[in-house]
């Protein structure tokens, strides 16, 4: 079982770092502004004492005044973990960066999510539905799909 690490903690390395980056944390997780988003995991992935190399996980939440897309992020070698998530405020056309270029693993489940909840990443090498047919309308799990 991994110790889930502080978002409050993570939050203070990221502000010195990456100021401005930073919504909110809380012990539970971190939430970040989307912008910052792809510098914030490579922070995530490359700073030796936190070293998550794996994606655990993707997800994304439709709270109808925004998406709210969580990762869950583990480090192999230091047996830790961490909650992530980024806003998008924009129902028409809310995009986030991908990151398939850090982790290959998001690389379906940011498929998955564009799928389902029409939440577009920037610099995803094969973004496209992966459930339903590329002519079908509209996205199931959005709160407004009819």
């Amino acid at each position: 079982m991994t110790a889930a690490l502080s978002g409050k903690e993570i939050a203070d390395k990221l502000e010195k770092q990456l100021p401005g980056s930073i919504v909110e944390s809380s012990q539970e997780s971190l939430v970040i502004k989307s912008e910052f988003l792809l510098s914030v995991a490579t922070f995530l992935k490359d700073t030796p004492g936190l070293d998550f190399n794996y994606l655990a996980a993707i997800t994304a939440v439709d709270y109808y005044d925004y998406f709210e897309v969580v990762y869950q992020l583990t480090s192999l070698e230091h047996n830790h973990s961490l909650v992530v998530k980024a806003r998008c405020y924009e129902r028409d056309n809310p995009t986030l960066p991908s990151m398939v270029s850090l982790w290959r693993g998001a690389d379906l489940q940011e498929r998955e999510i564009y799928d389902l909840m029409g939440i577009s990443f920037d610099g995803h090498p094969n973004l496209k539905r992966l459930f339903l047919w590329q002519g079908f309308k509209g996205h199931p799990l959005r709160k407004d799909y009819r």
